[in-house]
C-alpha cells in the first residue's frame, strides 16, 4: 500500500498547490490585467470574488459528492475542469470571459479541494495523518511564498496570460493519475456497530441496527467494503440537494458582503447582505433538522473534537488574514515600499508556514493535538502583538520577526485543527470534513479582512480617503499607525479567545485511549517494541 498511499499524497499536494499558485500569482498578475484588458477596478476585482463566491458556497457539497461517488473521481474531474478553465482564461478576449471563467475554475476548485483531505484519510490510517497533512501544509506555504515572485516574473516577461497556463500541465496530469490509480483501504476502518458489551461468540454478528433485506448486498464490512476513490456508495449516502442550494445561497451572500466591507464599508447593501445571510442560514438549518439525508450528517459532529477544531481554523485565519491586510497597508502606505520589498519583509512567514508544519506533526504525536494547538494559537496571538508594535521607524529585521512568528503559529495550527478534522470524521463523510474545513479555511480570513476594516474605521482619528482608482480606504500614514495599534490588538484577543476552542481538543492520552479502543474493534494488534520489560 505504500506507493498507492505516496501517489494519493502526492496528488493531494499537487491540487492543494495549484489552487495555492492560483490565488497568489493571480493577485500580482491582475494590474497587467486590468491594463491590458482596458477593465475598470471593479471588473478585475469580481475576478478573484467571482472565485471566491463559488468556491466558498460550494465546498461542502462537493466534499458530499465525493463520499457518494468516490474521492479520487470528483478530484480528478475537479482538476481537469480547473486545468481546462486556466487555459480558457489565458485565451479569453475580454474581462466579462475572465469573470465567467473565474467562476467556473471556482466550480471545479471546489470539487478538488475537500477531495485533497478526503483521499488522504481513505488512503491512510487515522495514526497516520499526521505526516501527510503536516506535508500538505508545507507545500502550500512554499507555493504562498512562491507565489509572487513567479506571478511577477510570468506577469513581466509573457503578460498575465502566462499565469494561468502555469498549472495547466500539472493539473492535467494529476487528474488522468487520479483516474487510473487505485488505491486499498487502510485497515483501520469503523465498524458500524455500537460499542460491544462482551466477547463475541465466533461468528456471531454485532448489532448494528436494522439489517439488510434478503437479495439485498450486506452491509460493508472491515477488509471488504468498495474502494473508496472509486465506484458509487451504498444508497444510504444520499444527496441532499435542497440544503445544498439553502447552504450555498448563505455562504455566497456572507462571502460577497464581507469582501464588499473593506471597498464600501458598512453599507445599506451591508445590512441587506447580513440579513440574506441569516434567512438563508436559519433556512438551512430548519432544513437540516428535518430532513432524512442531511447534507452534513450528524456523525460528523457526533465527535466532540470536530466543532472546536473547526472554530480553532476560523479564529486562526481570520486573526491572520486580518493582521496580513493591516501589514500590507503598512508596508506600502506607510513605509512607502514597493511591492517586492513588501513581500521580503513577508516572506518568513510562508518560511515558517513551510519548516513549522513538520514538527507540528511530531509535537502533535507526542504532546496531544490539545497541547499542540494552543501552543500554536499562543504564538500567533503573539506575533500579532508584536506587529502592532510597529511605527515608521521599525527595522526589516523587526518586521521579518513578526511575520516569523506569526508563520510559526499558524503553521502549527492549521496543521493541528486539519488534522483533528479529517481524523475524527468518519470515514463515509471524510469529504464533508474536508469541506467544512476548507469552508473555514475561505469564511475566516473574509471575517478577519472585514473586522480588521470595521475596527480601523472606529479607531482612525482622521476619516480615511479614497484611492483615485477606487482601490479601497487610503489612511495618512500617522492615522493609520495610531489605529493600526488598537485593531491588530483586537485581532490578537480573536487569536487568544482560539487557545479557549483549542483547549476543547482531544489530549494526548484521550487519543491514545481512543487509538487502542479502534485497534481493539477492528482486530489489529498493537506492534509492541522489543527489547527486555
Amino acid at each position: 500500500m505504500g506507493r498507492h498511499q505516496h501517489l494519493t499524497l502526492a496528488g493531494s499536494i499537487t491540487g492543494a498547490v495549484i489552487v495555492a499558485l492560483d490565488g497568489t500569482v493571480l493577485t500580482v498578475a491582475q494590474p497587467t490585467m486590468q491594463r491590458d484588458l482596458n477593465a475598470s477596478f471593479t471588473q478585475v476585482q469580481w475576478t478573484s470574488t467571482g472565485y471566491l463566491i463559488a468556491v466558498a458556497s460550494l465546498l461542502v457539497f462537493s466534499g458530499r459528492l465525493g463520499d457518494r461517488y468516490g474521492h479520487q473521481r470528483i478530484f480528478a474531474i475537479g482538476m481537469l475542469g480547473f486545468a481546462a478553465a486556466s487555459a480558457a482564461i489565458g485565451l479569453a478576449p475580454g474581462v466579462g470571459w475572465v469573470i465567467g471563467l473565474r467562476v467556473a475554475q471556482g466550480v471545479f476548485g471546489a470539487l478538488l479541494q475537500p477531495a485533497t483531505l478526503g483521499m488522504l484519510r481513505a488512503a491512510y490510517p487515522r495514526d497516520q495523518l499526521g505526516r501527510p497533512i503536516a506535508l500538505r501544509t508545507s507545500a502550500i506555504g512554499a507555493a504562498a511564498a512562491a507565489g509572487p515572485v513567479v506571478g511577477g516574473a510570468l506577469a513581466a516577461h509573457w503578460g498575465w496570460r502566462a499565469v494561468f497556463f502555469l498549472g495547466v500541465v500539472p493539473a492535467l496530469a494529476a487528474g488522468a493519475l487520479a483516474l487510473v490509480v487505485r488505491v486499498p483501504e487502510p485497515d483501520d476502518r469503523e465498524p458500524r456497530c455500537p460499542e460491544r458489551k462482551g466477547p463475541e461468540r465466533k461468528g456471531q454478528e454485532p448489532e448494528p441496527g436494522p439489517g439488510p433485506e434478503p437479495g439485498q448486498e450486506p452491509e460493508r464490512r472491515p477488509g471488504r467494503a468498495p474502494h473508496p476513490g472509486h465506484g458509487p456508495k451504498p444508497d444510504h449516502v444520499r444527496l441532499d440537494l435542497p440544503g445544498a442550494c439553502l447552504l450555498a445561497a448563505a455562504l455566497a451572500c456572507l462571502v460577497h458582503t464581507l469582501v464588499g466591507i473593506p471597498e464600501s464599508g458598512w453599507t445599506a447593501a451591508t445590512g441587506l447582505g447580513l440579513a440574506a445571510v441569516t434567512a438563508a442560514g436559519g433556512a438551512f438549518v430548519r432544513h437540516e433538522r428535518r430532513t432524512a439525508s442531511p447534507l452534513v450528517p450528524p456523525s460528523v459532529f457526533r465527535s466532540a473534537a470536530v466543532a472546536p477544531a473547526l472554530g480553532v481554523l476560523v479564529a486562526a485565519s481570520a486573526a491572520l488574514f486580518g493582521a496580513l491586510f493591516l501589514g500590507t497597508y503598512f508596508l506600502q502606505d506607510v513605509l512607502a515600499l514597493d511591492p517586492l520589498q513588501c513581500g521580503l519583509r513577508v516572506l518568513p512567514l510562508a518560511v515558517m508556514m513551510v519548516l513549522s508544519a513538520p514538527v507540528s506533526a511530531v509535537l502533535m504525536r507526542r504532546q496531544g493535538a490539545r497541547r499542540t494547538a494552543v501552543a500554536g494559537m499562543a504564538l500567533l496571538a503573539l506575533g500579532i502583538l508584536l506587529l502592532s508594535r510597529l511605527d515608521q521607524g521599525s527595522t526589516a529585521v523587526a518586521i521579518g520577526g513578526c511575520f516569523l512568528v506569526l508563520g510559526a503559529g499558524f503553521g502549527t495550527v492549521m496543521v493541528t485543527a486539519t488534522a483533528v478534522v479529517v481524523r475524527h470524521a468518519p470515514l463515509d463523510a471524510a469529504g464533508v470534513a474536508g469541506g467544512l474545513q476548507q469552508t473555514a479555511m475561505n469564511i475566516g480570513p473574509a471575517l478577519g479582512v472585514a473586522a480588521a476594516t470595521m475596527l480601523m474605521t472606529l479607531s482612525t482619528p482622521a476619516p480615511a480617503t479614497t484611492r483615485a482608482s477606487g482601490a479601497g480606504p487610503r489612511w495618512t500614514g500617522d492615522a493609520f499607525t495610531s489605529a493600526m495599534g488598537p485593531t491588530l490588538v483586537a485581532l490578537a484577543a480573536v487569536a487568544a479567545a482560539g487557545t479557549l476552542l483549542a483547549a476543547g481538543l482531544p489530549s494526548h492520552r484521550t487519543e491514545k485511549a481512543g487509538q487502542k479502543k479502534r485497534d481493539g474493534m477492528s482486530g489489529r494488534t498493537p506492534v509492541r517494541a522489543k527489547g527486555p520489560r
